[in-house]
């Protein structure tokens, strides 16, 4: 049996269990800093616990600037937690909360249980703090560290010096990978974990590089080396060139070999680049995946005031041209008749391009790129681009972004594993690689099978920040409790165009009508794509929190139909029921 001890130093609280002498047993050890003191303060303004079933009230604490707490009644008990999101800050009280217990963001969707504050979905990493709560001598109290009540965030517990003798491979550095490792020490996995990443810095916030061109890697980094090294995380920087799925190892580059128990694949994805002559020979054409990508993007634009054509009028075409049109001239090409038109349709695609076109961003759309032309001052870079129609459109540099391919390269000649067309790899549920003992794939490169409004279990692959997150949190619940039962999530996405875009739902099934409410020409809208009388996916401007309504709505599968909306019913009337 293993013996324990309990010792006390440092300010860190150590549990190590050791094996008796002689076994050969691991050693494992968790450590966890100890907690900043507590104390008791009064909630200003409120002498009773008065809530509601399903009420939320954000209320000042005395005696803290600017301290405040949300409370939160969830079938007649009332907890107090922090109030703001713990992803972009959102405030909470303006978020949603479901009759079972979940507190929605918003902004973008990310979920906390309303008891324990742990996160229930992406996009956060930091569960939100719980406090004491309690009522006596005529007034409220709350009980809590005074930096956590004003820092409203709660870093997870997973400091473990490891190991049992089970060692996880994660290969990929972005929203899958950290939602993964995360995952997997939140919920008690005590066996090595090793995260391997081609791309030269630990996981960002990807979605940072198209919204807002951010070159460093620090000030969007999810978390840093500490934390990996505390979490008994070990992070290789190297590129993975090989898998053997039957003697269970992982080749790289470096000619280094990685053994492991289970295998999580998280590469994401490759950016499609233009077969045309010219793009492959002249520089200054741009894809933007990585850090690597926006420094070079950076450099080309110096000055600015530079002649820009981005090609790809999808999200990241579209967010890249609203960050580089303050101080350029920026051109954008299309295939479709307006932006997005493919997953919004004409009428909402052709007012983002309006809100685009006032920042002075112009638009070729319904438009095909014949070739890459060379500068006349610099033969070996761009100089222009000449679309199919004859136009040519000066530029100074040119930004790809038109879609990207599953980052399977090193499996493609793989004989124990068949790739799915796309070169994506089909799981299941739980992404599990079918065919393959102990391999999960995420975000970006699977194809898993929806269950969402419309899905019926068709296989998609959707390239989302969130999705990639969730399902790799979905792979480390399975990992670790495999009978347990999944927790399915909605896809949800949002971008910046101006005012900000929200979405949920999935569209890549088709959908043959939809119902407006609100304003497109004042940008406060939400519409619901139908097919039939199902609502697939939700889109809204400046309406918040109704796609995050819709969200928990669609997961509960309480969404109205269309003929209900068409009559003008607000969802934000229906509660989300326990």
């Amino acid at each position: 049996m293993l013996s324990s001890k309990v010792l006390y130093h440092s300010g860190l609280r150590q549990i190590v269990r050791q094996a008796p002498r002689g076994s050969r047993k691991p050693i494992f050890a968790f450590t966890a800093p100890r907690r900043a003191m507590a104390t008791e303060f009064k909630i200003k303004n409120l002498a009773a616990l008065d809530l509601k079933p399903g009420e939320k009230r954000e209320v000042e604490v005395d005696g803290i600037e600017e301290g405040k707490v949300l409370l939160l009644n969830v079938g007649g008990t009332t907890t107090a937690v922090g109030t703001k999101c713990t992803h972009y800050g959102a405030p909470l009280v303006k978020g949603v909360l479901t009759g079972d217990g979940r507190l929605t963001c918003p902004w973008h969707g990310a979920c906390f249980n309303a008891k324990t504050g742990d996160i229930e979905n992406a996009p956060a990493i930091d569960n939100l703090p719980v406090f004491g709560l309690v009522e006596k001598d005529g007034g409220v109290y709350v009980t809590g560290a005074q930096e956590t009540i004003k820092g409203s965030r709660r870093k997870p517990n997973i400091k473990c010096t490891a190991v049992k003798p089970e060692n996880i491979v994660v290969v990929g550095g972005g929203s899958g990978a950290i939602g993964t490792v995360e995952a997997l020490r939140e919920q008690g996995f005590k066996g090595g974990i090793t995260l391997i990443s081609n791309e030269g810095y630990l996981p960002i916030d990807r979605t940072k590089l198209s919204k807002a061109l951010i070159a460093d890697p620090v000030k969007i980094g999810l978390r840093d080396q500490q934390w990996f090294d505390e979490a008994g995380i070990t992070t290789v920087t190297d590129e993975v060139t090989e898998v053997d799925f039957l003697t269970k190892k992982v080749h790289t580059k470096s000619s280094s070999v990685y053994p492991y128990t289970k295998l999580v694949l998280a590469t994401g994805g490759t950016p499609r680049q233009l077969p045309l002559p010219g793009f492959k020979e002249l520089g200054n054409i741009f894809v933007l995946r990585n850090i690597h990508n926006v420094k070079d993007i950076l450099a080309a634009i110096g000055e600015k005031n530079k002649k820009i054509v981005v090609i790809g009028s999808s999200f990241i075409g579209m967010e890249v041209a609203k960050a580089t049109s303050k101080d350029n001239s920026v051109s954008v090409v299309g295939m479709e008749k307006v932006p997005l038109e493919r997953v919004m349709g004409e009428q909402v695609g052709s007012y983002l391009q309006k809100q685009l076109e006032a920042t002075g961003v112009k638009f070729h759309m319904s438009a095909g790129v014949d070739k890459a032309l060379p500068s006349a001052s610099d033969p070996s870079k761009v100089g222009a681009i000449q679309l199919k129609d004859g136009t040519k459109l000066d530029a100074d540099l040119v930004i790809l972004g038109v879609g990207v391919a599953p980052a399977t390269e090193y499996l493609k000649d793989n004989k124990s594993v068949q790739l799915v067309k796309d070169g994506s790899l089909t799981v299941d549920e739980h992404f599990l690689v079918k065919g393959l003992d102990g391999v999960y794939a995420i975000g970006d490169i699977a194809t898993y099978p929806y269950h969402g409004p419309g899905g019926n279990g068709a296989p998609v692959r959707i390239e989302h920040w969130n999705v990639a997150q969730n399902s790799g949190r979905a792979a480390a619940a399975h990992i670790v409790a495999p009978s347990a039962a999944r927790k399915p999530f909605i896809p949800i996405f949002w971008s910046a165009l101006g005012a900000q875009l929200r979405y949920c739902g999935n569209t890549v099934g088709g959908y043959d009508g939809s119902v407006v409410q609100g304003s497109l020409e004042e940008y406060k809208f939400a519409v619901f794509y139908t097919r039939g009388e199902e609502v697939v996916a939700v889109v809204t401007m400046g309406k918040d929190p109704v796609m995050s309504h819709a969200s928990e709505l669609m997961r509960s599968g309480v969404l109205p139909k269309k003929a209900e909306l068409e009559k003008g019913v607000d969802i934000l009337t229906i509660e989300v029921p326990a």
